[in-house]
């Protein structure tokens, strides 16, 4: 029952364009044939009619609203749908924005439309003011939410900071890609290949890193340790060569290698290196690159430390 009468409501355009058609030809039958003055004297009579407050209410004034409430959403929701094919026929504005768009002006069309039904059937708002007011009230403390989360979509809309495409990396730790922003939340799929609702709140309160935001070159970085007694240039130079014979590292910057430590074990180089395009990923050309090292220190007899202890003992002669 609860799917008849929505899909009744809220048809699809063609069928909101069919029973429009049927409810006008019928109208205007039952007034050419004299039958709706009748109609509206009987069900506007006393007998069916009460006051709230200086408003009267008949059942005339029921069944008039209810008729105009559908074919309000009839012509609401052909309207919508002619609007939402033109906007999504627009090759210009990006899938996200088109969605906070149609979902802004089907909101501004039932707000236009409630305001219209007020005032067909000739009730002063003025007399709601109470009401309206507690029941806003009410809706406003259960629904800010909501709310939040509609208007920060439409601040991430107008600023183009979080677009669909984008690589991005929250706070609390999830990376993926964003595939859809909404009216309510904007979703994303990470790289174990489940999508997360993330409310668009969160992408003005907290802080978002964007891979992708002005560039999508990213850099990579490799810490290694070489043995004391290596020759320390030509441990340089065979970490760099390794990064530049990758095909995805980028020439500018160029990658260069540090000597960063002498520790206990080992002497510590860290390599940089930017690769073009990070939505591809950095695990591959990272893995590669240590692929090459190893290879490259194997074949010039350069040794990869693990840490080592010396033990001395004060008194060998009690163990025996």
């Amino acid at each position: 029952m609860a799917k008849f009468l929505s899909s009744l409501i809220k048809p699809r355009a063609w069928v909101a364009k069919l029973l429009l058609a049927f409810a006008v030809i019928g109208f205007l039958a039952f007034g050419y044939l004299g039958y709706l003055n009748p109609i509206r004297e009987f069900l506007d009579s006393d007998t069916f009619a009460f006051n709230v407050g200086d408003v009267r209410f008949s059942a005339y004034l029921l069944v008039k609203a209810l008729f105009i409430i559908i074919l309000l959403f009839w012509l609401v929701g052909i309207l919508s749908e002619m609007l939402e094919n033109r906007i999504k026929s627009l090759r210009r504005i990006k899938s996200s924005n088109k969605a906070l768009i149609i979902k802004a002006i089907q909101i501004v069309i039932y707000f236009l439309a409630f305001l219209f039904v007020f005032g067909v059937l000739g009730i002063d708002l003025t007399a709601l003011t109470i009401f309206s007011g507690a029941v806003g009230i009410g809706i406003g403390f259960g629904l800010q939410k909501i709310a939040s989360n509609f208007i920060s979509g439409i601040i991430l809309l107008f600023e183009k900071s979080v677009e669909e495409g984008d690589l991005i990396e929250l706070n609390d730790g999830i990376v993926g890609y964003v595939r859809e922003t909404g009216a309510r939340y904007t979703r994303i799929e990470t790289f174990e290949g489940h999508e997360t609702m993330v409310p668009n709140e969160d992408f003005i309160t907290n802080r978002v890193t964007n891979w992708t935001f002005s560039n999508s070159r990213a850099r990579a970085e490799i810490n290694i340790g070489v043995a004391y007694g290596t020759d320390l240039d030509l441990a340089s130079t065979l970490i760099v060569e390794a990064a530049r014979e990758h095909p995805r590292c980028m020439e500018t910057p160029a990658p260069e290698c540090f000597l960063v430590d002498f520790a206990d074990s080992s002497i510590n180089f860290t390599l940089y290196f930017w690769i073009e395009n990070v939505t591809e990923g950095r695990m591959r050309p990272r893995s590669d690159v240590l692929f090459a090292i190893w290879r490259k220190f194997g074949e010039n007899n350069i040794e990869i430390p693990f840490p080592q202890r010396d033990l001395h003992l004060k008194n060998s002669e009690a163990l025996k």
